[in-house]
């Protein structure tokens, strides 16, 4: 029986799995790029970002099959805000109550031109971009995540775009154990799980269930860097 468009009784159990592994899976992405597009303090607006998005995607997506949730590049293109805005003057801390105004200003105003260009029929001349610019844009994109996470994952504090990071790590190369540790555990599970396991689970979800877990038996104690989840109040 067809509930509505896009929506089918038969297709209720797959749905409510593939909702919730999307949403366990979008769930330390949307804390981690947060922190990395808004800095210290920005993981709780990561997940308020991923909590609206996917309702707004749901009720004015244009297809019935679809996976909503935060990712790398919008991560990293308002993280360029962030540092434009900070070079302005701009006060970069959150709890001053000056950058992110602003943040959401220039995110809804590009939001806004993306859906002109859709009603306009623009979107199609994309197909006239060369490959190797595009790959060169989502390449860099990579490079700039994965610096962005080489602190982290070593459980080195960074502030900073790339330069600011690669600064803090040269200047102060000491690294969390604990941290290296979970981090090394965690791409063990994602890279390392046999095949006819990943055909039930995804990878992501399953590191998420084993290592979070473990991280909090063997490194119960202040040796592991906390996001900060906790609101700015106004």
């Amino acid at each position: 029986m067809a509930l509505i468009h896009g929506l089918h009784s038969r297709n209720i159990k797959g749905d409510l799995l593939g909702g919730l592994t999307a949403a366990v899976v979008a769930l330390p992405l949307a804390l981690a790029f947060g922190n990395a597009a808004l800095g210290p303090g920005g993981a709780i607006y990561g997940l308020y970002g991923a909590i609206v998005t996917g309702f707004l995607a749901a009720l004015l997506g244009g297809t019935p099959a679809q996976v909503s949730g935060p990712t790398g590049p919008m991560s990293v293109t308002v993280a360029g805000i962030v540092a434009s805005m900070a070079a302005l003057g701009v006060n970069q801390d959150l709890g001053a109550g000056e950058i992110l105004p602003t943040v959401m200003a220039a995110v809804v105003i590009g939001g806004i031109f993306e859906a002109l260009l859709g009603v306009l029929r623009l979107g199609r001349y994309i197909t006239l971009v060369p490959y190797s610019v595009v790959s060169g844009f989502m390449s860099g994109i990579g490079f700039i995540i994965l610096v962005l996470q080489l602190g982290p994952f070593i459980g080195v504090s960074t502030t900073g775009g790339v330069v600011g990071s690669l600064q803090t790590l040269i200047n102060n190369p000491g690294l969390n154990p604990a941290a290296l540790a979970v981090g090394v555990m965690t791409l063990a599970v994602v890279f390392l799980t046999p095949l006819r396991i990943r055909q039930w689970i995804p990878t992501p979800l399953l590191a998420l269930l084993i290592v979070t877990p473990l991280s909090v038996v063997l490194f119960n104690d202040d040796r592991l860097q906390a996001l900060g989840l906790e609101p700015i109040n106004r």
